[in-house]
């Protein structure tokens, strides 16, 4: 019999209220290691506001955050960041106008102890080459190793995003809109990505292609006006009426 997984990052009734609106509701969650988890639902239902509370962007209003067996409900966000929670974001974070090695040296910088060394030439970084080009490698990175970052295509920047993400060594990568903008050959691409970094680490990720969403993750948990409506696997979510309604509006 297969033991259950390992869950990494969970919350107990997580609520955020802005002025009297109340942007996200008693969502509960959990986020297990070696699976790909993802948050759906329409626009303005929460889901960024979600990643915000628990990467501690946003300090929830109430409910409790836990990221491997630790309370982090209070903790700041870059001590999060160094206990193993690491997060992208909708739009691309790299320096364009450095090249592919060089952004992924510098996110190196910190788990190596040189994050405060910026008045070093980039030289000085090159014992960084050799951790820097396995990840390059690893994420398909390697033809484009010199090529700057802004002369790069939308899904390799964003592939390029994610290989400076990993320099961290997450335990739990959250992923925002990981496939916002792409054509059909780089959403295949990066949906491959993802599933083969998940066989190490916990993916927790907001997503609005479904296709890929029902194609790699093992749990779906589903929100609207900042409350969960439903949670399992994509065969179960897609058929609850109330996910249906969400989405489209009616039952039908």
């Amino acid at each position: 019999m297969q033991s259950e997984p390992r869950v990494v990052l969970s919350a107990r009734g997580l609520g955020r209220d802005f002025a009297g609106f109340t942007a996200v509701n008693d969502v509960d969650l959990d986020v297990a290691h070696a699976r790909i988890h993802a948050l759906i639902g329409p626009n303005g239902a929460g889901k960024t506001t979600v990643f915000n509370l628990l990467t501690k962007f946003l300090q929830p209003t109430r409910g409790s955050i836990t990221l491997l067996g630790q309370d982090i409900t209070n903790t700041r966000p870059d001590k999060v960041a160094r206990m193993g929670l690491v997060r992208s974001f909708q739009i691309s974070a790299v320096f364009p106008h450095l090249t592919v090695r060089e952004n992924v040296k510098v996110a190196l910088q910190r788990p190596n102890g040189l994050s405060t060394q910026f008045w070093l030439p980039l030289s000085a970084l090159d014992r960084l080459n050799p951790r820097a080009d396995a990840l390059i490698d690893r994420l398909g990175l390697a033809p484009y190793r010199d090529h700057r970052a802004a002369d790069l295509s939308y899904g390799r920047k964003r592939v390029l995003e994610i290989a400076t993400t990993l320099a961290l060594d997450p335990e739990v990568l959250l992923l925002d809109e990981p496939m916002a903008g792409m054509g059909q050959e780089d959403v295949a691409m990066v949906a491959g990505i993802i599933r083969d970094l998940a066989a190490e680490r916990a993916v927790l990720m907001v997503e609005h292609n479904l296709s890929v969403v029902a194609d790699i993750c093992h749990h779906v948990t589903v929100l609207q006006r900042g409350e969960i409506i439903a949670a399992g696997d994509y065969a179960t979510v897609s058929a609850d009426p109330r996910v249906r309604s969400a989405y489209m509006g009616s039952e039908a």
